[in-house]
């Protein structure tokens, strides 16, 4: 026991372990619209694309959701290759040349913004309305009895709606509650073809589903198929204006870990709350409390009448 450590006496600190630094990675260099850029190996053209300030327009893709090409509005045409590419996935090899912006790319950007806009409701989608314009889209063309994904809204709890007339498959809700960032396999997409659909096991309802109401499905949805409770009343209600809203930043008040809170406010009223994607701590996703939990900053004490 003579040898055992003495209490009062503090034990000489070891050396602070430091992560091993990160191997380099070497540059490749590419075209792209006649251009000469240099990246790092393993960046997609997409990447590559954004370096030289070019705006190519994405559907399924999110900085932190692993890629599924599925929406194929962001394809390219690369030099040799049969089809176009899409550039959210495709790694950028060594003089590649690519055309982001030629007639091939801009018919097959227009058609499928043409099909999606003839048979899914984009009212909620302002991201999608200035794709269609920019490609000069034309849903119409395929006139009033074109298929189309109509069905009534579900509502079934206090906090989000699932509108999936809206829904573009897109996803983004199925990586995020997966092993992207969530783990709870709540949703998925079922069936195939023209069947195919976003739904929980076995289309249970959702109170009865694994869904734990993080809502960050409802963070990286496109459309608004996915939409929080409070802002599907106000729009049906005729007063949600994104114009008279302001954000402000702050940290979640419920626990220790840090995540970052962007509170969006219209008239005095907290409307719905979303973390930026690019905080360290965060990267868009919160828990049902940080997501949901403000409606007690607005409850008012007994016996006080509003101002």
């Amino acid at each position: 026991m003579l040898d055992a450590p003495q209490p009062t006496i503090p034990l000489p600190r070891g050396p602070v372990p430091h992560a091993p630094p990160q191997p380099g990675r070497r540059s490749i260099e590419l075209k792209i619209d006649g251009k000469s850029v240099s990246v790092a190996e393993g960046s997609t053209i997409l990447d590559a694309a954004k370096k030289l300030g070019i705006d190519t327009p994405t559907l399924c893709f999110l900085e932190s959701l692993t890629p599924v090409n599925v929406c194929r509005v962001c394809v390219v045409e690369l030099e040799g290759s049969r089809t176009l590419v899409p550039a959210c996935s495709r790694k950028v090899e060594p003089n590649m040349s690519i055309k982001t912006d030629s007639e091939r790319v801009r018919l097959s950007r227009r058609l499928v913004l043409e099909f999606l806009a003839s048979s899914v409701d984009l009212s909620t989608a302002p991201e999608m309305q200035e794709y269609i314009e920019r490609y000069a889209a034309n849903p119409e063309r395929f006139g009033p009895a074109a298929a189309t994904v109509a069905q009534p809204v579900k509502i079934d709890n206090d906090l989000y709606v699932r509108d999936y007339s809206k829904c573009v498959l897109c996803y983004k809700c199925v990586e995020a509650c997966g092993v992207d960032a969530q783990n709870t396999f709540a949703i998925a997409v079922a069936g195939r073809g023209f069947s195919a659909h976003i739904a929980t096991e076995f289309d249970a309802p959702l109170p009865d589903s694994a869904c734990v109401y993080c809502g960050n499905c409802i963070g990286v949805c496109p459309t608004g198929a996915l939409m929080f409770k409070s802002e599907y009343d106000m729009r049906r209600a005729g007063t949600w204006d994104e114009r008279r809203q302001t954000q402000t930043d702050t940290i979640c008040p419920y626990c220790g870990v840090g995540c970052d809170l962007t509170v969006h406010q219209q008239d005095g009223q907290i409307v719905r709350v979303t973390s930026p994607l690019d905080h360290s701590v965060t990267h868009g996703n919160l828990c049902i409390k940080g997501r949901f939990g403000w409606q007690f900053v607005q409850i008012q004490p007994a016996g006080k009448q509003e101002e």
